[in-house]
């Protein structure tokens, strides 16, 4: 209650500031203003078709016509950044006043690479990545569309700096600069995506299908988001709303060899009389994947359904939109377990599992859901506004609330859920924009959440039930020079944490565990105990961006990054379904806090592209899983077919790099030859007055040395069928991770590996230039080598290590080619 009363007068504090920096201002009166002109080449003066006119704070746009010209009505006055995109051209970014009719025209230049993207994640408003201080690195259509992947994470895990955590190939963990789970905070439409991130095999709940952009921020982002961005921000943005008018959408199917995954992806979408609206609908079915030394690896397939929409109006006093989503998946989850002799996969069919028997080749390749599974579904509802003051203020006001439903199947005679976890979220964040002044750009805002999670209605209970309430205030500016940005702010944090007593007796009927209550608790086994903390902190950034010229910038960033124990590093205490893994907390944590200093060089002219990144990051109070041992130096079993983990918390210390090299000579302006590095070494300083052993001095699930390189050629026949045709070959090189956690066994190093992909695709065009639709054909891992990722979970999958193969754990996806195809829809 105390804290309810401090968040409504913290926000009767906002309104009343934001009224009163407006004085008499309110809503904009419909004046229609517009902005209107013409896009053309540079070089050559003609007009461009189809160029792309945004104002990625309004959410409005349109499209330039065959003439060029282009028109945007009932716009808001002030001062707002706006972005005209088209293919093959380097994008033109402008602050625009607007003020009554406003008449811009715009030149284009060619350019084969994109340095200058609008991005809002990280930020308080739109801004170019250019001349943002904060690293931040942006991934947009056609990358999704021409990489091969089997989910979204998958899809931006060769982008410098970022990997994923996997568990077969649909479940991936975005991981930024050596460290993931509960550090980044993952966003869909800007709306904070909340699941179960605590646990090891908990993807993320998202359509991959949806996600037009995404942005990473490289580096703490607590200043705007608060606890659990303390790594970075992953925000996953669905396409712009069509121009006014116009309905359009897009039918895609995709199969892949390796796991026979087929899929499927319908998408409408329209705007007229300032109604906005989106739909869409996907599924994706999967069996088991394979490689070269396993062969199928049994209980890897999956099936995913999703659905979502959204509605709203855009007028002259802002926007009004709520959407929602819905996410079903069926997950297979494999143990690993083998007959010792073959090495081929078993099952379990029995609760006593005293006989395994070997999986059928039936059964490895078949898409049926075995017994022993995971059931995800996740519902979303969310609402974003912003609302035009007369002064050039704004107030942004975003709502969401969310679902989360997880049951983990781990009993093979009986459908009941060992794991079942119910988990409601309701989220929140209202910003005020200043009038911009000076070029001064000031917003105040506070944002959170309030959470209950049931973890009472399965047989197995590894984390109690809990309630938590975030509740963050911050300011931020930003002052802009003619070749100086400076950015920063600051913000403080308070997470009150409530988890529940449990208490458990054998149920009657099934034999299993389950939750009593009242005088049903006597002679009962008491799980959990009650647990009461409120963890808070004080968090802030400052950097600037300074451009030399046109060709060469530099950035400079220094940030404090806050995030809070999650419920499983406070209070686990029993077995994790699909983790084989005993898992114990620890109640005596303290909050997370790291400061991360960054320097940024960014060089770009018409033969090459050179971006260099350094980062050094200091963590107090670094929480990781390690293994237990018991008295005699071995393993510490709790339950049977489980290793025992624990939680620690150390001081840690992070520094690396990304280079990245983009040669394009002209006049060979179609050719790309594309070059990336990310190094990051992570060591655990250890705790005060303890000495560390050599197996102690690194972090766990530090990602090795990694290098990409791409040759790609884009073409654009003058005649013909074809246009937008690219053919590439990618090669990629981890180099072997030797610097391991590896106290008590937790880790293993792993050895280096190259992988080789290659791809070629394009559009279909009809006699007009139209496109009908769009091609790709594309091969990961085009010679089947066997691998395993140092973040692979399944490589510790082994009941039998030291065995006759001398080969352990379960290996990644062999050689894998998909083809996909996309059929444009576009009406007036």
């Amino acid at each position: 209650m105390r804290l309810i009363k401090i968040f409504l007068f913290t926000a009767a504090i906002f309104l009343v500031a934001a009224a009163n920096a407006s004085k008499k201002n309110t809503f904009t009166d419909p004046a229609k203003s517009t902005l209107s002109g013409k896009v053309t080449d540079k070089k050559t003066g003609l007009p461009l078709e189809g160029a792309s006119v945004y104002f990625s704070d309004l959410k409005k746009g349109t499209i330039t016509t065959a003439n060029g010209n282009y028109s945007i009505n009932n716009l808001p006055n002030g001062n707002y950044l706006v972005e005209v995109k088209f293919v093959g051209y380097k994008s033109a970014l402008q602050n625009i006043s607007i003020q009554g009719n406003v008449i811009q025209d715009f030149s284009l230049e060619p350019s084969v690479v994109e340095e200058n993207e609008v991005v809002v994640t990280g930020t308080s408003k739109a801004t170019s990545i250019k001349k943002n201080p904060i690293p931040i690195v942006s991934i947009g259509k056609q990358y999704l569309q021409q990489n091969l992947s089997t989910n979204i994470i998958d899809a931006i895990a060769k982008v410098p700096g970022i990997n994923a955590v996997t568990t077969g190939p649909n479940v991936s963990k975005p991981y930024i600069r050596g460290l993931g789970f509960s550090r980044i905070l993952t966003l869909y439409d800007g709306v904070r995506q909340e699941g179960q991130q605590w646990g090891d095999e908990h993807g993320i709940e998202v359509d991959q299908n949806s996600v037009e952009k995404v942005e990473v921020v490289k580096g703490p982002a607590s200043l705007i988001y608060g606890s659990d961005a303390l790594a970075g921000v992953i925000n996953l943005i669905p396409a712009n709303f069509p121009s006014p008018g116009k309905t359009q959408g897009d039918i895609s199917a995709e199969y892949q060899t390796n796991n026979g995954l087929f899929g499927g992806s319908a998408m409408l979408a329209g705007n007229k009389n300032s109604i906005v609206w989106r739909g869409r609908a996907s599924y994706k079915e999967a069996t088991n994947y394979r490689n070269k030394y396993d062969g199928r690896v049994y209980n890897t397939g999956f099936r995913e359904t999703d659905l979502n929409g959204m509605i709203g109006v855009n007028k002259t006093w802002g926007y009004s939109h709520i959407g929602f989503s819905v996410f079903d998946d069926l997950q297979d989850i494999p143990d690993g377990s083998r007959d010792s002799a073959t090495r081929k996969f078993t099952k379990q069919i029995t609760e006593a599992d005293t006989v395994r028997p070997i999986v059928s080749d039936a059964e490895l390749t078949s898409y049926a859901i075995p017994a022993l599974h995971q059931h995800v579904q996740h519902y979303r509802i969310y609402t974003a506004n912003n609302f035009i003051l007369k002064g050039g203020g704004r107030i942004a006001l975003n709502l969401g609330y969310q679902k989360s439903i997880r049951r983990e199947y781990s009993h093979p005679e009986i459908a009941v859920p060992g794991l079942y976890l119910l988990l409601n979220t309701y989220s929140y964040d209202a910003k005020y924009y200043l009038p911009e002044k000076n070029g001064w750009s000031i917003t105040g805002g506070v944002n959170g959440m309030y959470q209950n999670n049931d973890a009472e209605k399965g047989t197995e209970f590894v984390i109690p039930s809990y309630k938590q309430f975030d509740f963050g205030p911050f300011l931020f500016a930003k002052k802009s020079y003619k070749k100086l940005e400076l950015a920063g702010g600051i913000r403080y944090d308070m997470r009150t944490f409530n988890n529940d007593a449990l208490f458990t007796k054998p149920d009657a009927v099934t034999g299993f565990d389950k939750a009593v209550y009242g005088a049903d608790t006597v002679g009962a086994t008491q799980a959990f105990y009650t647990y009461k903390h409120t963890f808070s902190g004080l968090t802030g950034s400052l950097g600037a961006t300074y451009s030399f010229s046109k060709t060469f910038s530099a950035k400079f960033n220094v940030a404090r990054g806050y995030r809070s124990p999650n419920i499983s590093e406070i209070s686990a205490n029993g077995v994790h379904p699909g983790t084989n893994i005993y898992q114990l907390g620890n109640l005596n944590f303290k909050p997370e806090f790291s400061l991360q200093e960054d320097i940024g060089l960014n060089y770009n002219s018409q033969h090459i592209t050179v971006n260099l990144e350094l980062f050094n990051n200091n963590i107090q109070n670094y929480i990781f899983n390690q293994k237990v041992l018991n008295s005699a130096g071995q393993d510490s079993v709790i339950i049977p077919g489980n290793e025992t983990f624990q939680f620690q918390a150390a001081k840690a210390h992070l520094y690396g790099t990304e280079i990245s090299i983009d040669l394009h000579p002209h006049p060979l302006d179609w050719l790309h030859f594309e070059n990336s590095l990310s190094l990051v070494y992570g060591t655990n300083k250890g705790v005060s007055g303890k000495n560390l052993s050599d197996s102690a001095k690194y972090l766990p699930f530090i990602p090795p040395m990694h290098t990409f390189s791409e040759l790609r050629a884009n073409i654009k026949p003058k005649s013909g069928a074809f246009t937008n045709l690219f053919a590439k070959m990618q090669f990629e090189w981890y180099a072997k991770q030797d610097k391991a956690y590896l106290e008590f066994g937790t880790e293993t190093p792993t050895p280096g590996y190259s992988l080789f992909n290659i791809g070629f695709g394009g559009d279909v065009v009809n006699q007009k230039k139209k496109t009908i639709f769009n091609f790709s054909i594309l091969a990961n891992n085009l010679f089947d080598v066997a691998y395993q990722s140092h973040l692979n979970r399944l490589k510790y999958f082994e009941p039998y290590p030291g065995n006759a193969s001398g080969r352990s754990g379960i290996y990644n996806m062999g050689r894998n080619v998909a083809v996909k195809l996309s059929f444009p829809l576009n009406f007036n």
